[in-house]
C-alpha cells in the first residue's frame, strides 16, 4: 500500500484512477489545488485551496488526513490551517527521520527528503541544461544506502515519487526491482504515510 499526493485537478481530469487509487487500499491526501506554494498565497487563498482539494478528494469516499505542500512549501499559516480542516499529518519537512508530534498545533510530522524523491535524480532541466540525468544504477545505490542506514536507525524511509518521472520503462523496472529489495527485509513495514504518522 502507498500514499497518492494529488492535486485537485489531476483528480478532476482522471476521476477513474482515483478512484481505482481508493478501490485499491491505497491513501489518497491533499497535494495542493493548482500546485501553487503557499508562500505565494495570501492566508485566504491558501485556505480556499485548501478547502477546494478536500472538497474533491473526500468525494471520492476517502478519509483524507495527510498533506503534502507543492514543492515542500509551507507559509507561515499552513499548519494552522491544515489542523483547522481536520488534517491530521503534513509530510513535509527534512528535520529528523523519525515522525514526531507538533506541540501546536498538534499535527504530525512526518519527514521527507531530496534524497529519497525521484525528482532532482532523473528530471532534466530544459531551461538551463545544466541538470545531468542519472542512471537507474547511480539511484539504486543512493536509495539502497540511504533505506539501509534509515533501517538501522529505526527511522522511517520516505520515498517520494511523480508519475511523469518515475514512470519511463526503465525507471519502472528499476522501482519494481527495488521494491522487492526493501520487501525482503521482514523487519521492515511498507504502508502509508498516514499509518506511519499513526505511530508517532
Amino acid at each position: 500500500r502507498a500514499t497518492f499526493y494529488i492535486p485537485g485537478p489531476v483528480a478532476e481530469r482522471h476521476p477513474e484512477r482515483v478512484a481505482a487509487i481508493v478501490a485499491a487500499g491505497h491513501e489518497i491526501a491533499h497535494h495542493g489545488y493548482t500546485h501553487t506554494s503557499p508562500n505565494k498565497l495570501t492566508r485566504d487563498q491558501e485556505q480556499a485551496e485548501l478547502v477546494r482539494g478536500l472538497e474533491i478528494l473526500r468525494g471520492f469516499g476517502a478519509k483524507v488526513t495527510g498533506y503534502r505542500s507543492p514543492s515542500w512549501d509551507l507559509s507561515p499559516h499552513t499548519l494552522d490551517l491544515l489542523h483547522e480542516h481536520g488534517i491530521a499529518y503534513s509530510s513535509n519537512l527534512m528535520d529528523d527521520i523519525r515522525p514526531y508530534r507538533l506541540a501546536s498545533p498538534p499535527l504530525v510530522e512526518v519527514p521527507i527528503s531530496w534524497l529519497l524523491d525521484d525528482a532532482p535524480h532523473f528530471w532534466f532541466d530544459g531551461a538551463s541544461w545544466t541538470k545531468t540525468v542519472c542512471t537507474t544504477a547511480h539511484v539504486r545505490t543512493l536509495w539502497e544506502e540511504e533505506f539501509l542506514g534509515i533501517r538501522e536507525l529505526g527511522g522511517a524511509c520516505v520515498f517520494t515519487m511523480h508519475p511523469q518521472i518515475i514512470g519511463r520503462p526503465s525507471r519502472l523496472a528499476f522501482l519494481d526491482r527495488f521494491l522487492s529489495f526493501v520487501t525482503d527485509h521482514p523487519d521492515v513495514w511498507v504502508t502509508t504515510t498516514a499509518q506511519i504518522a499513526s505511530r508517532a
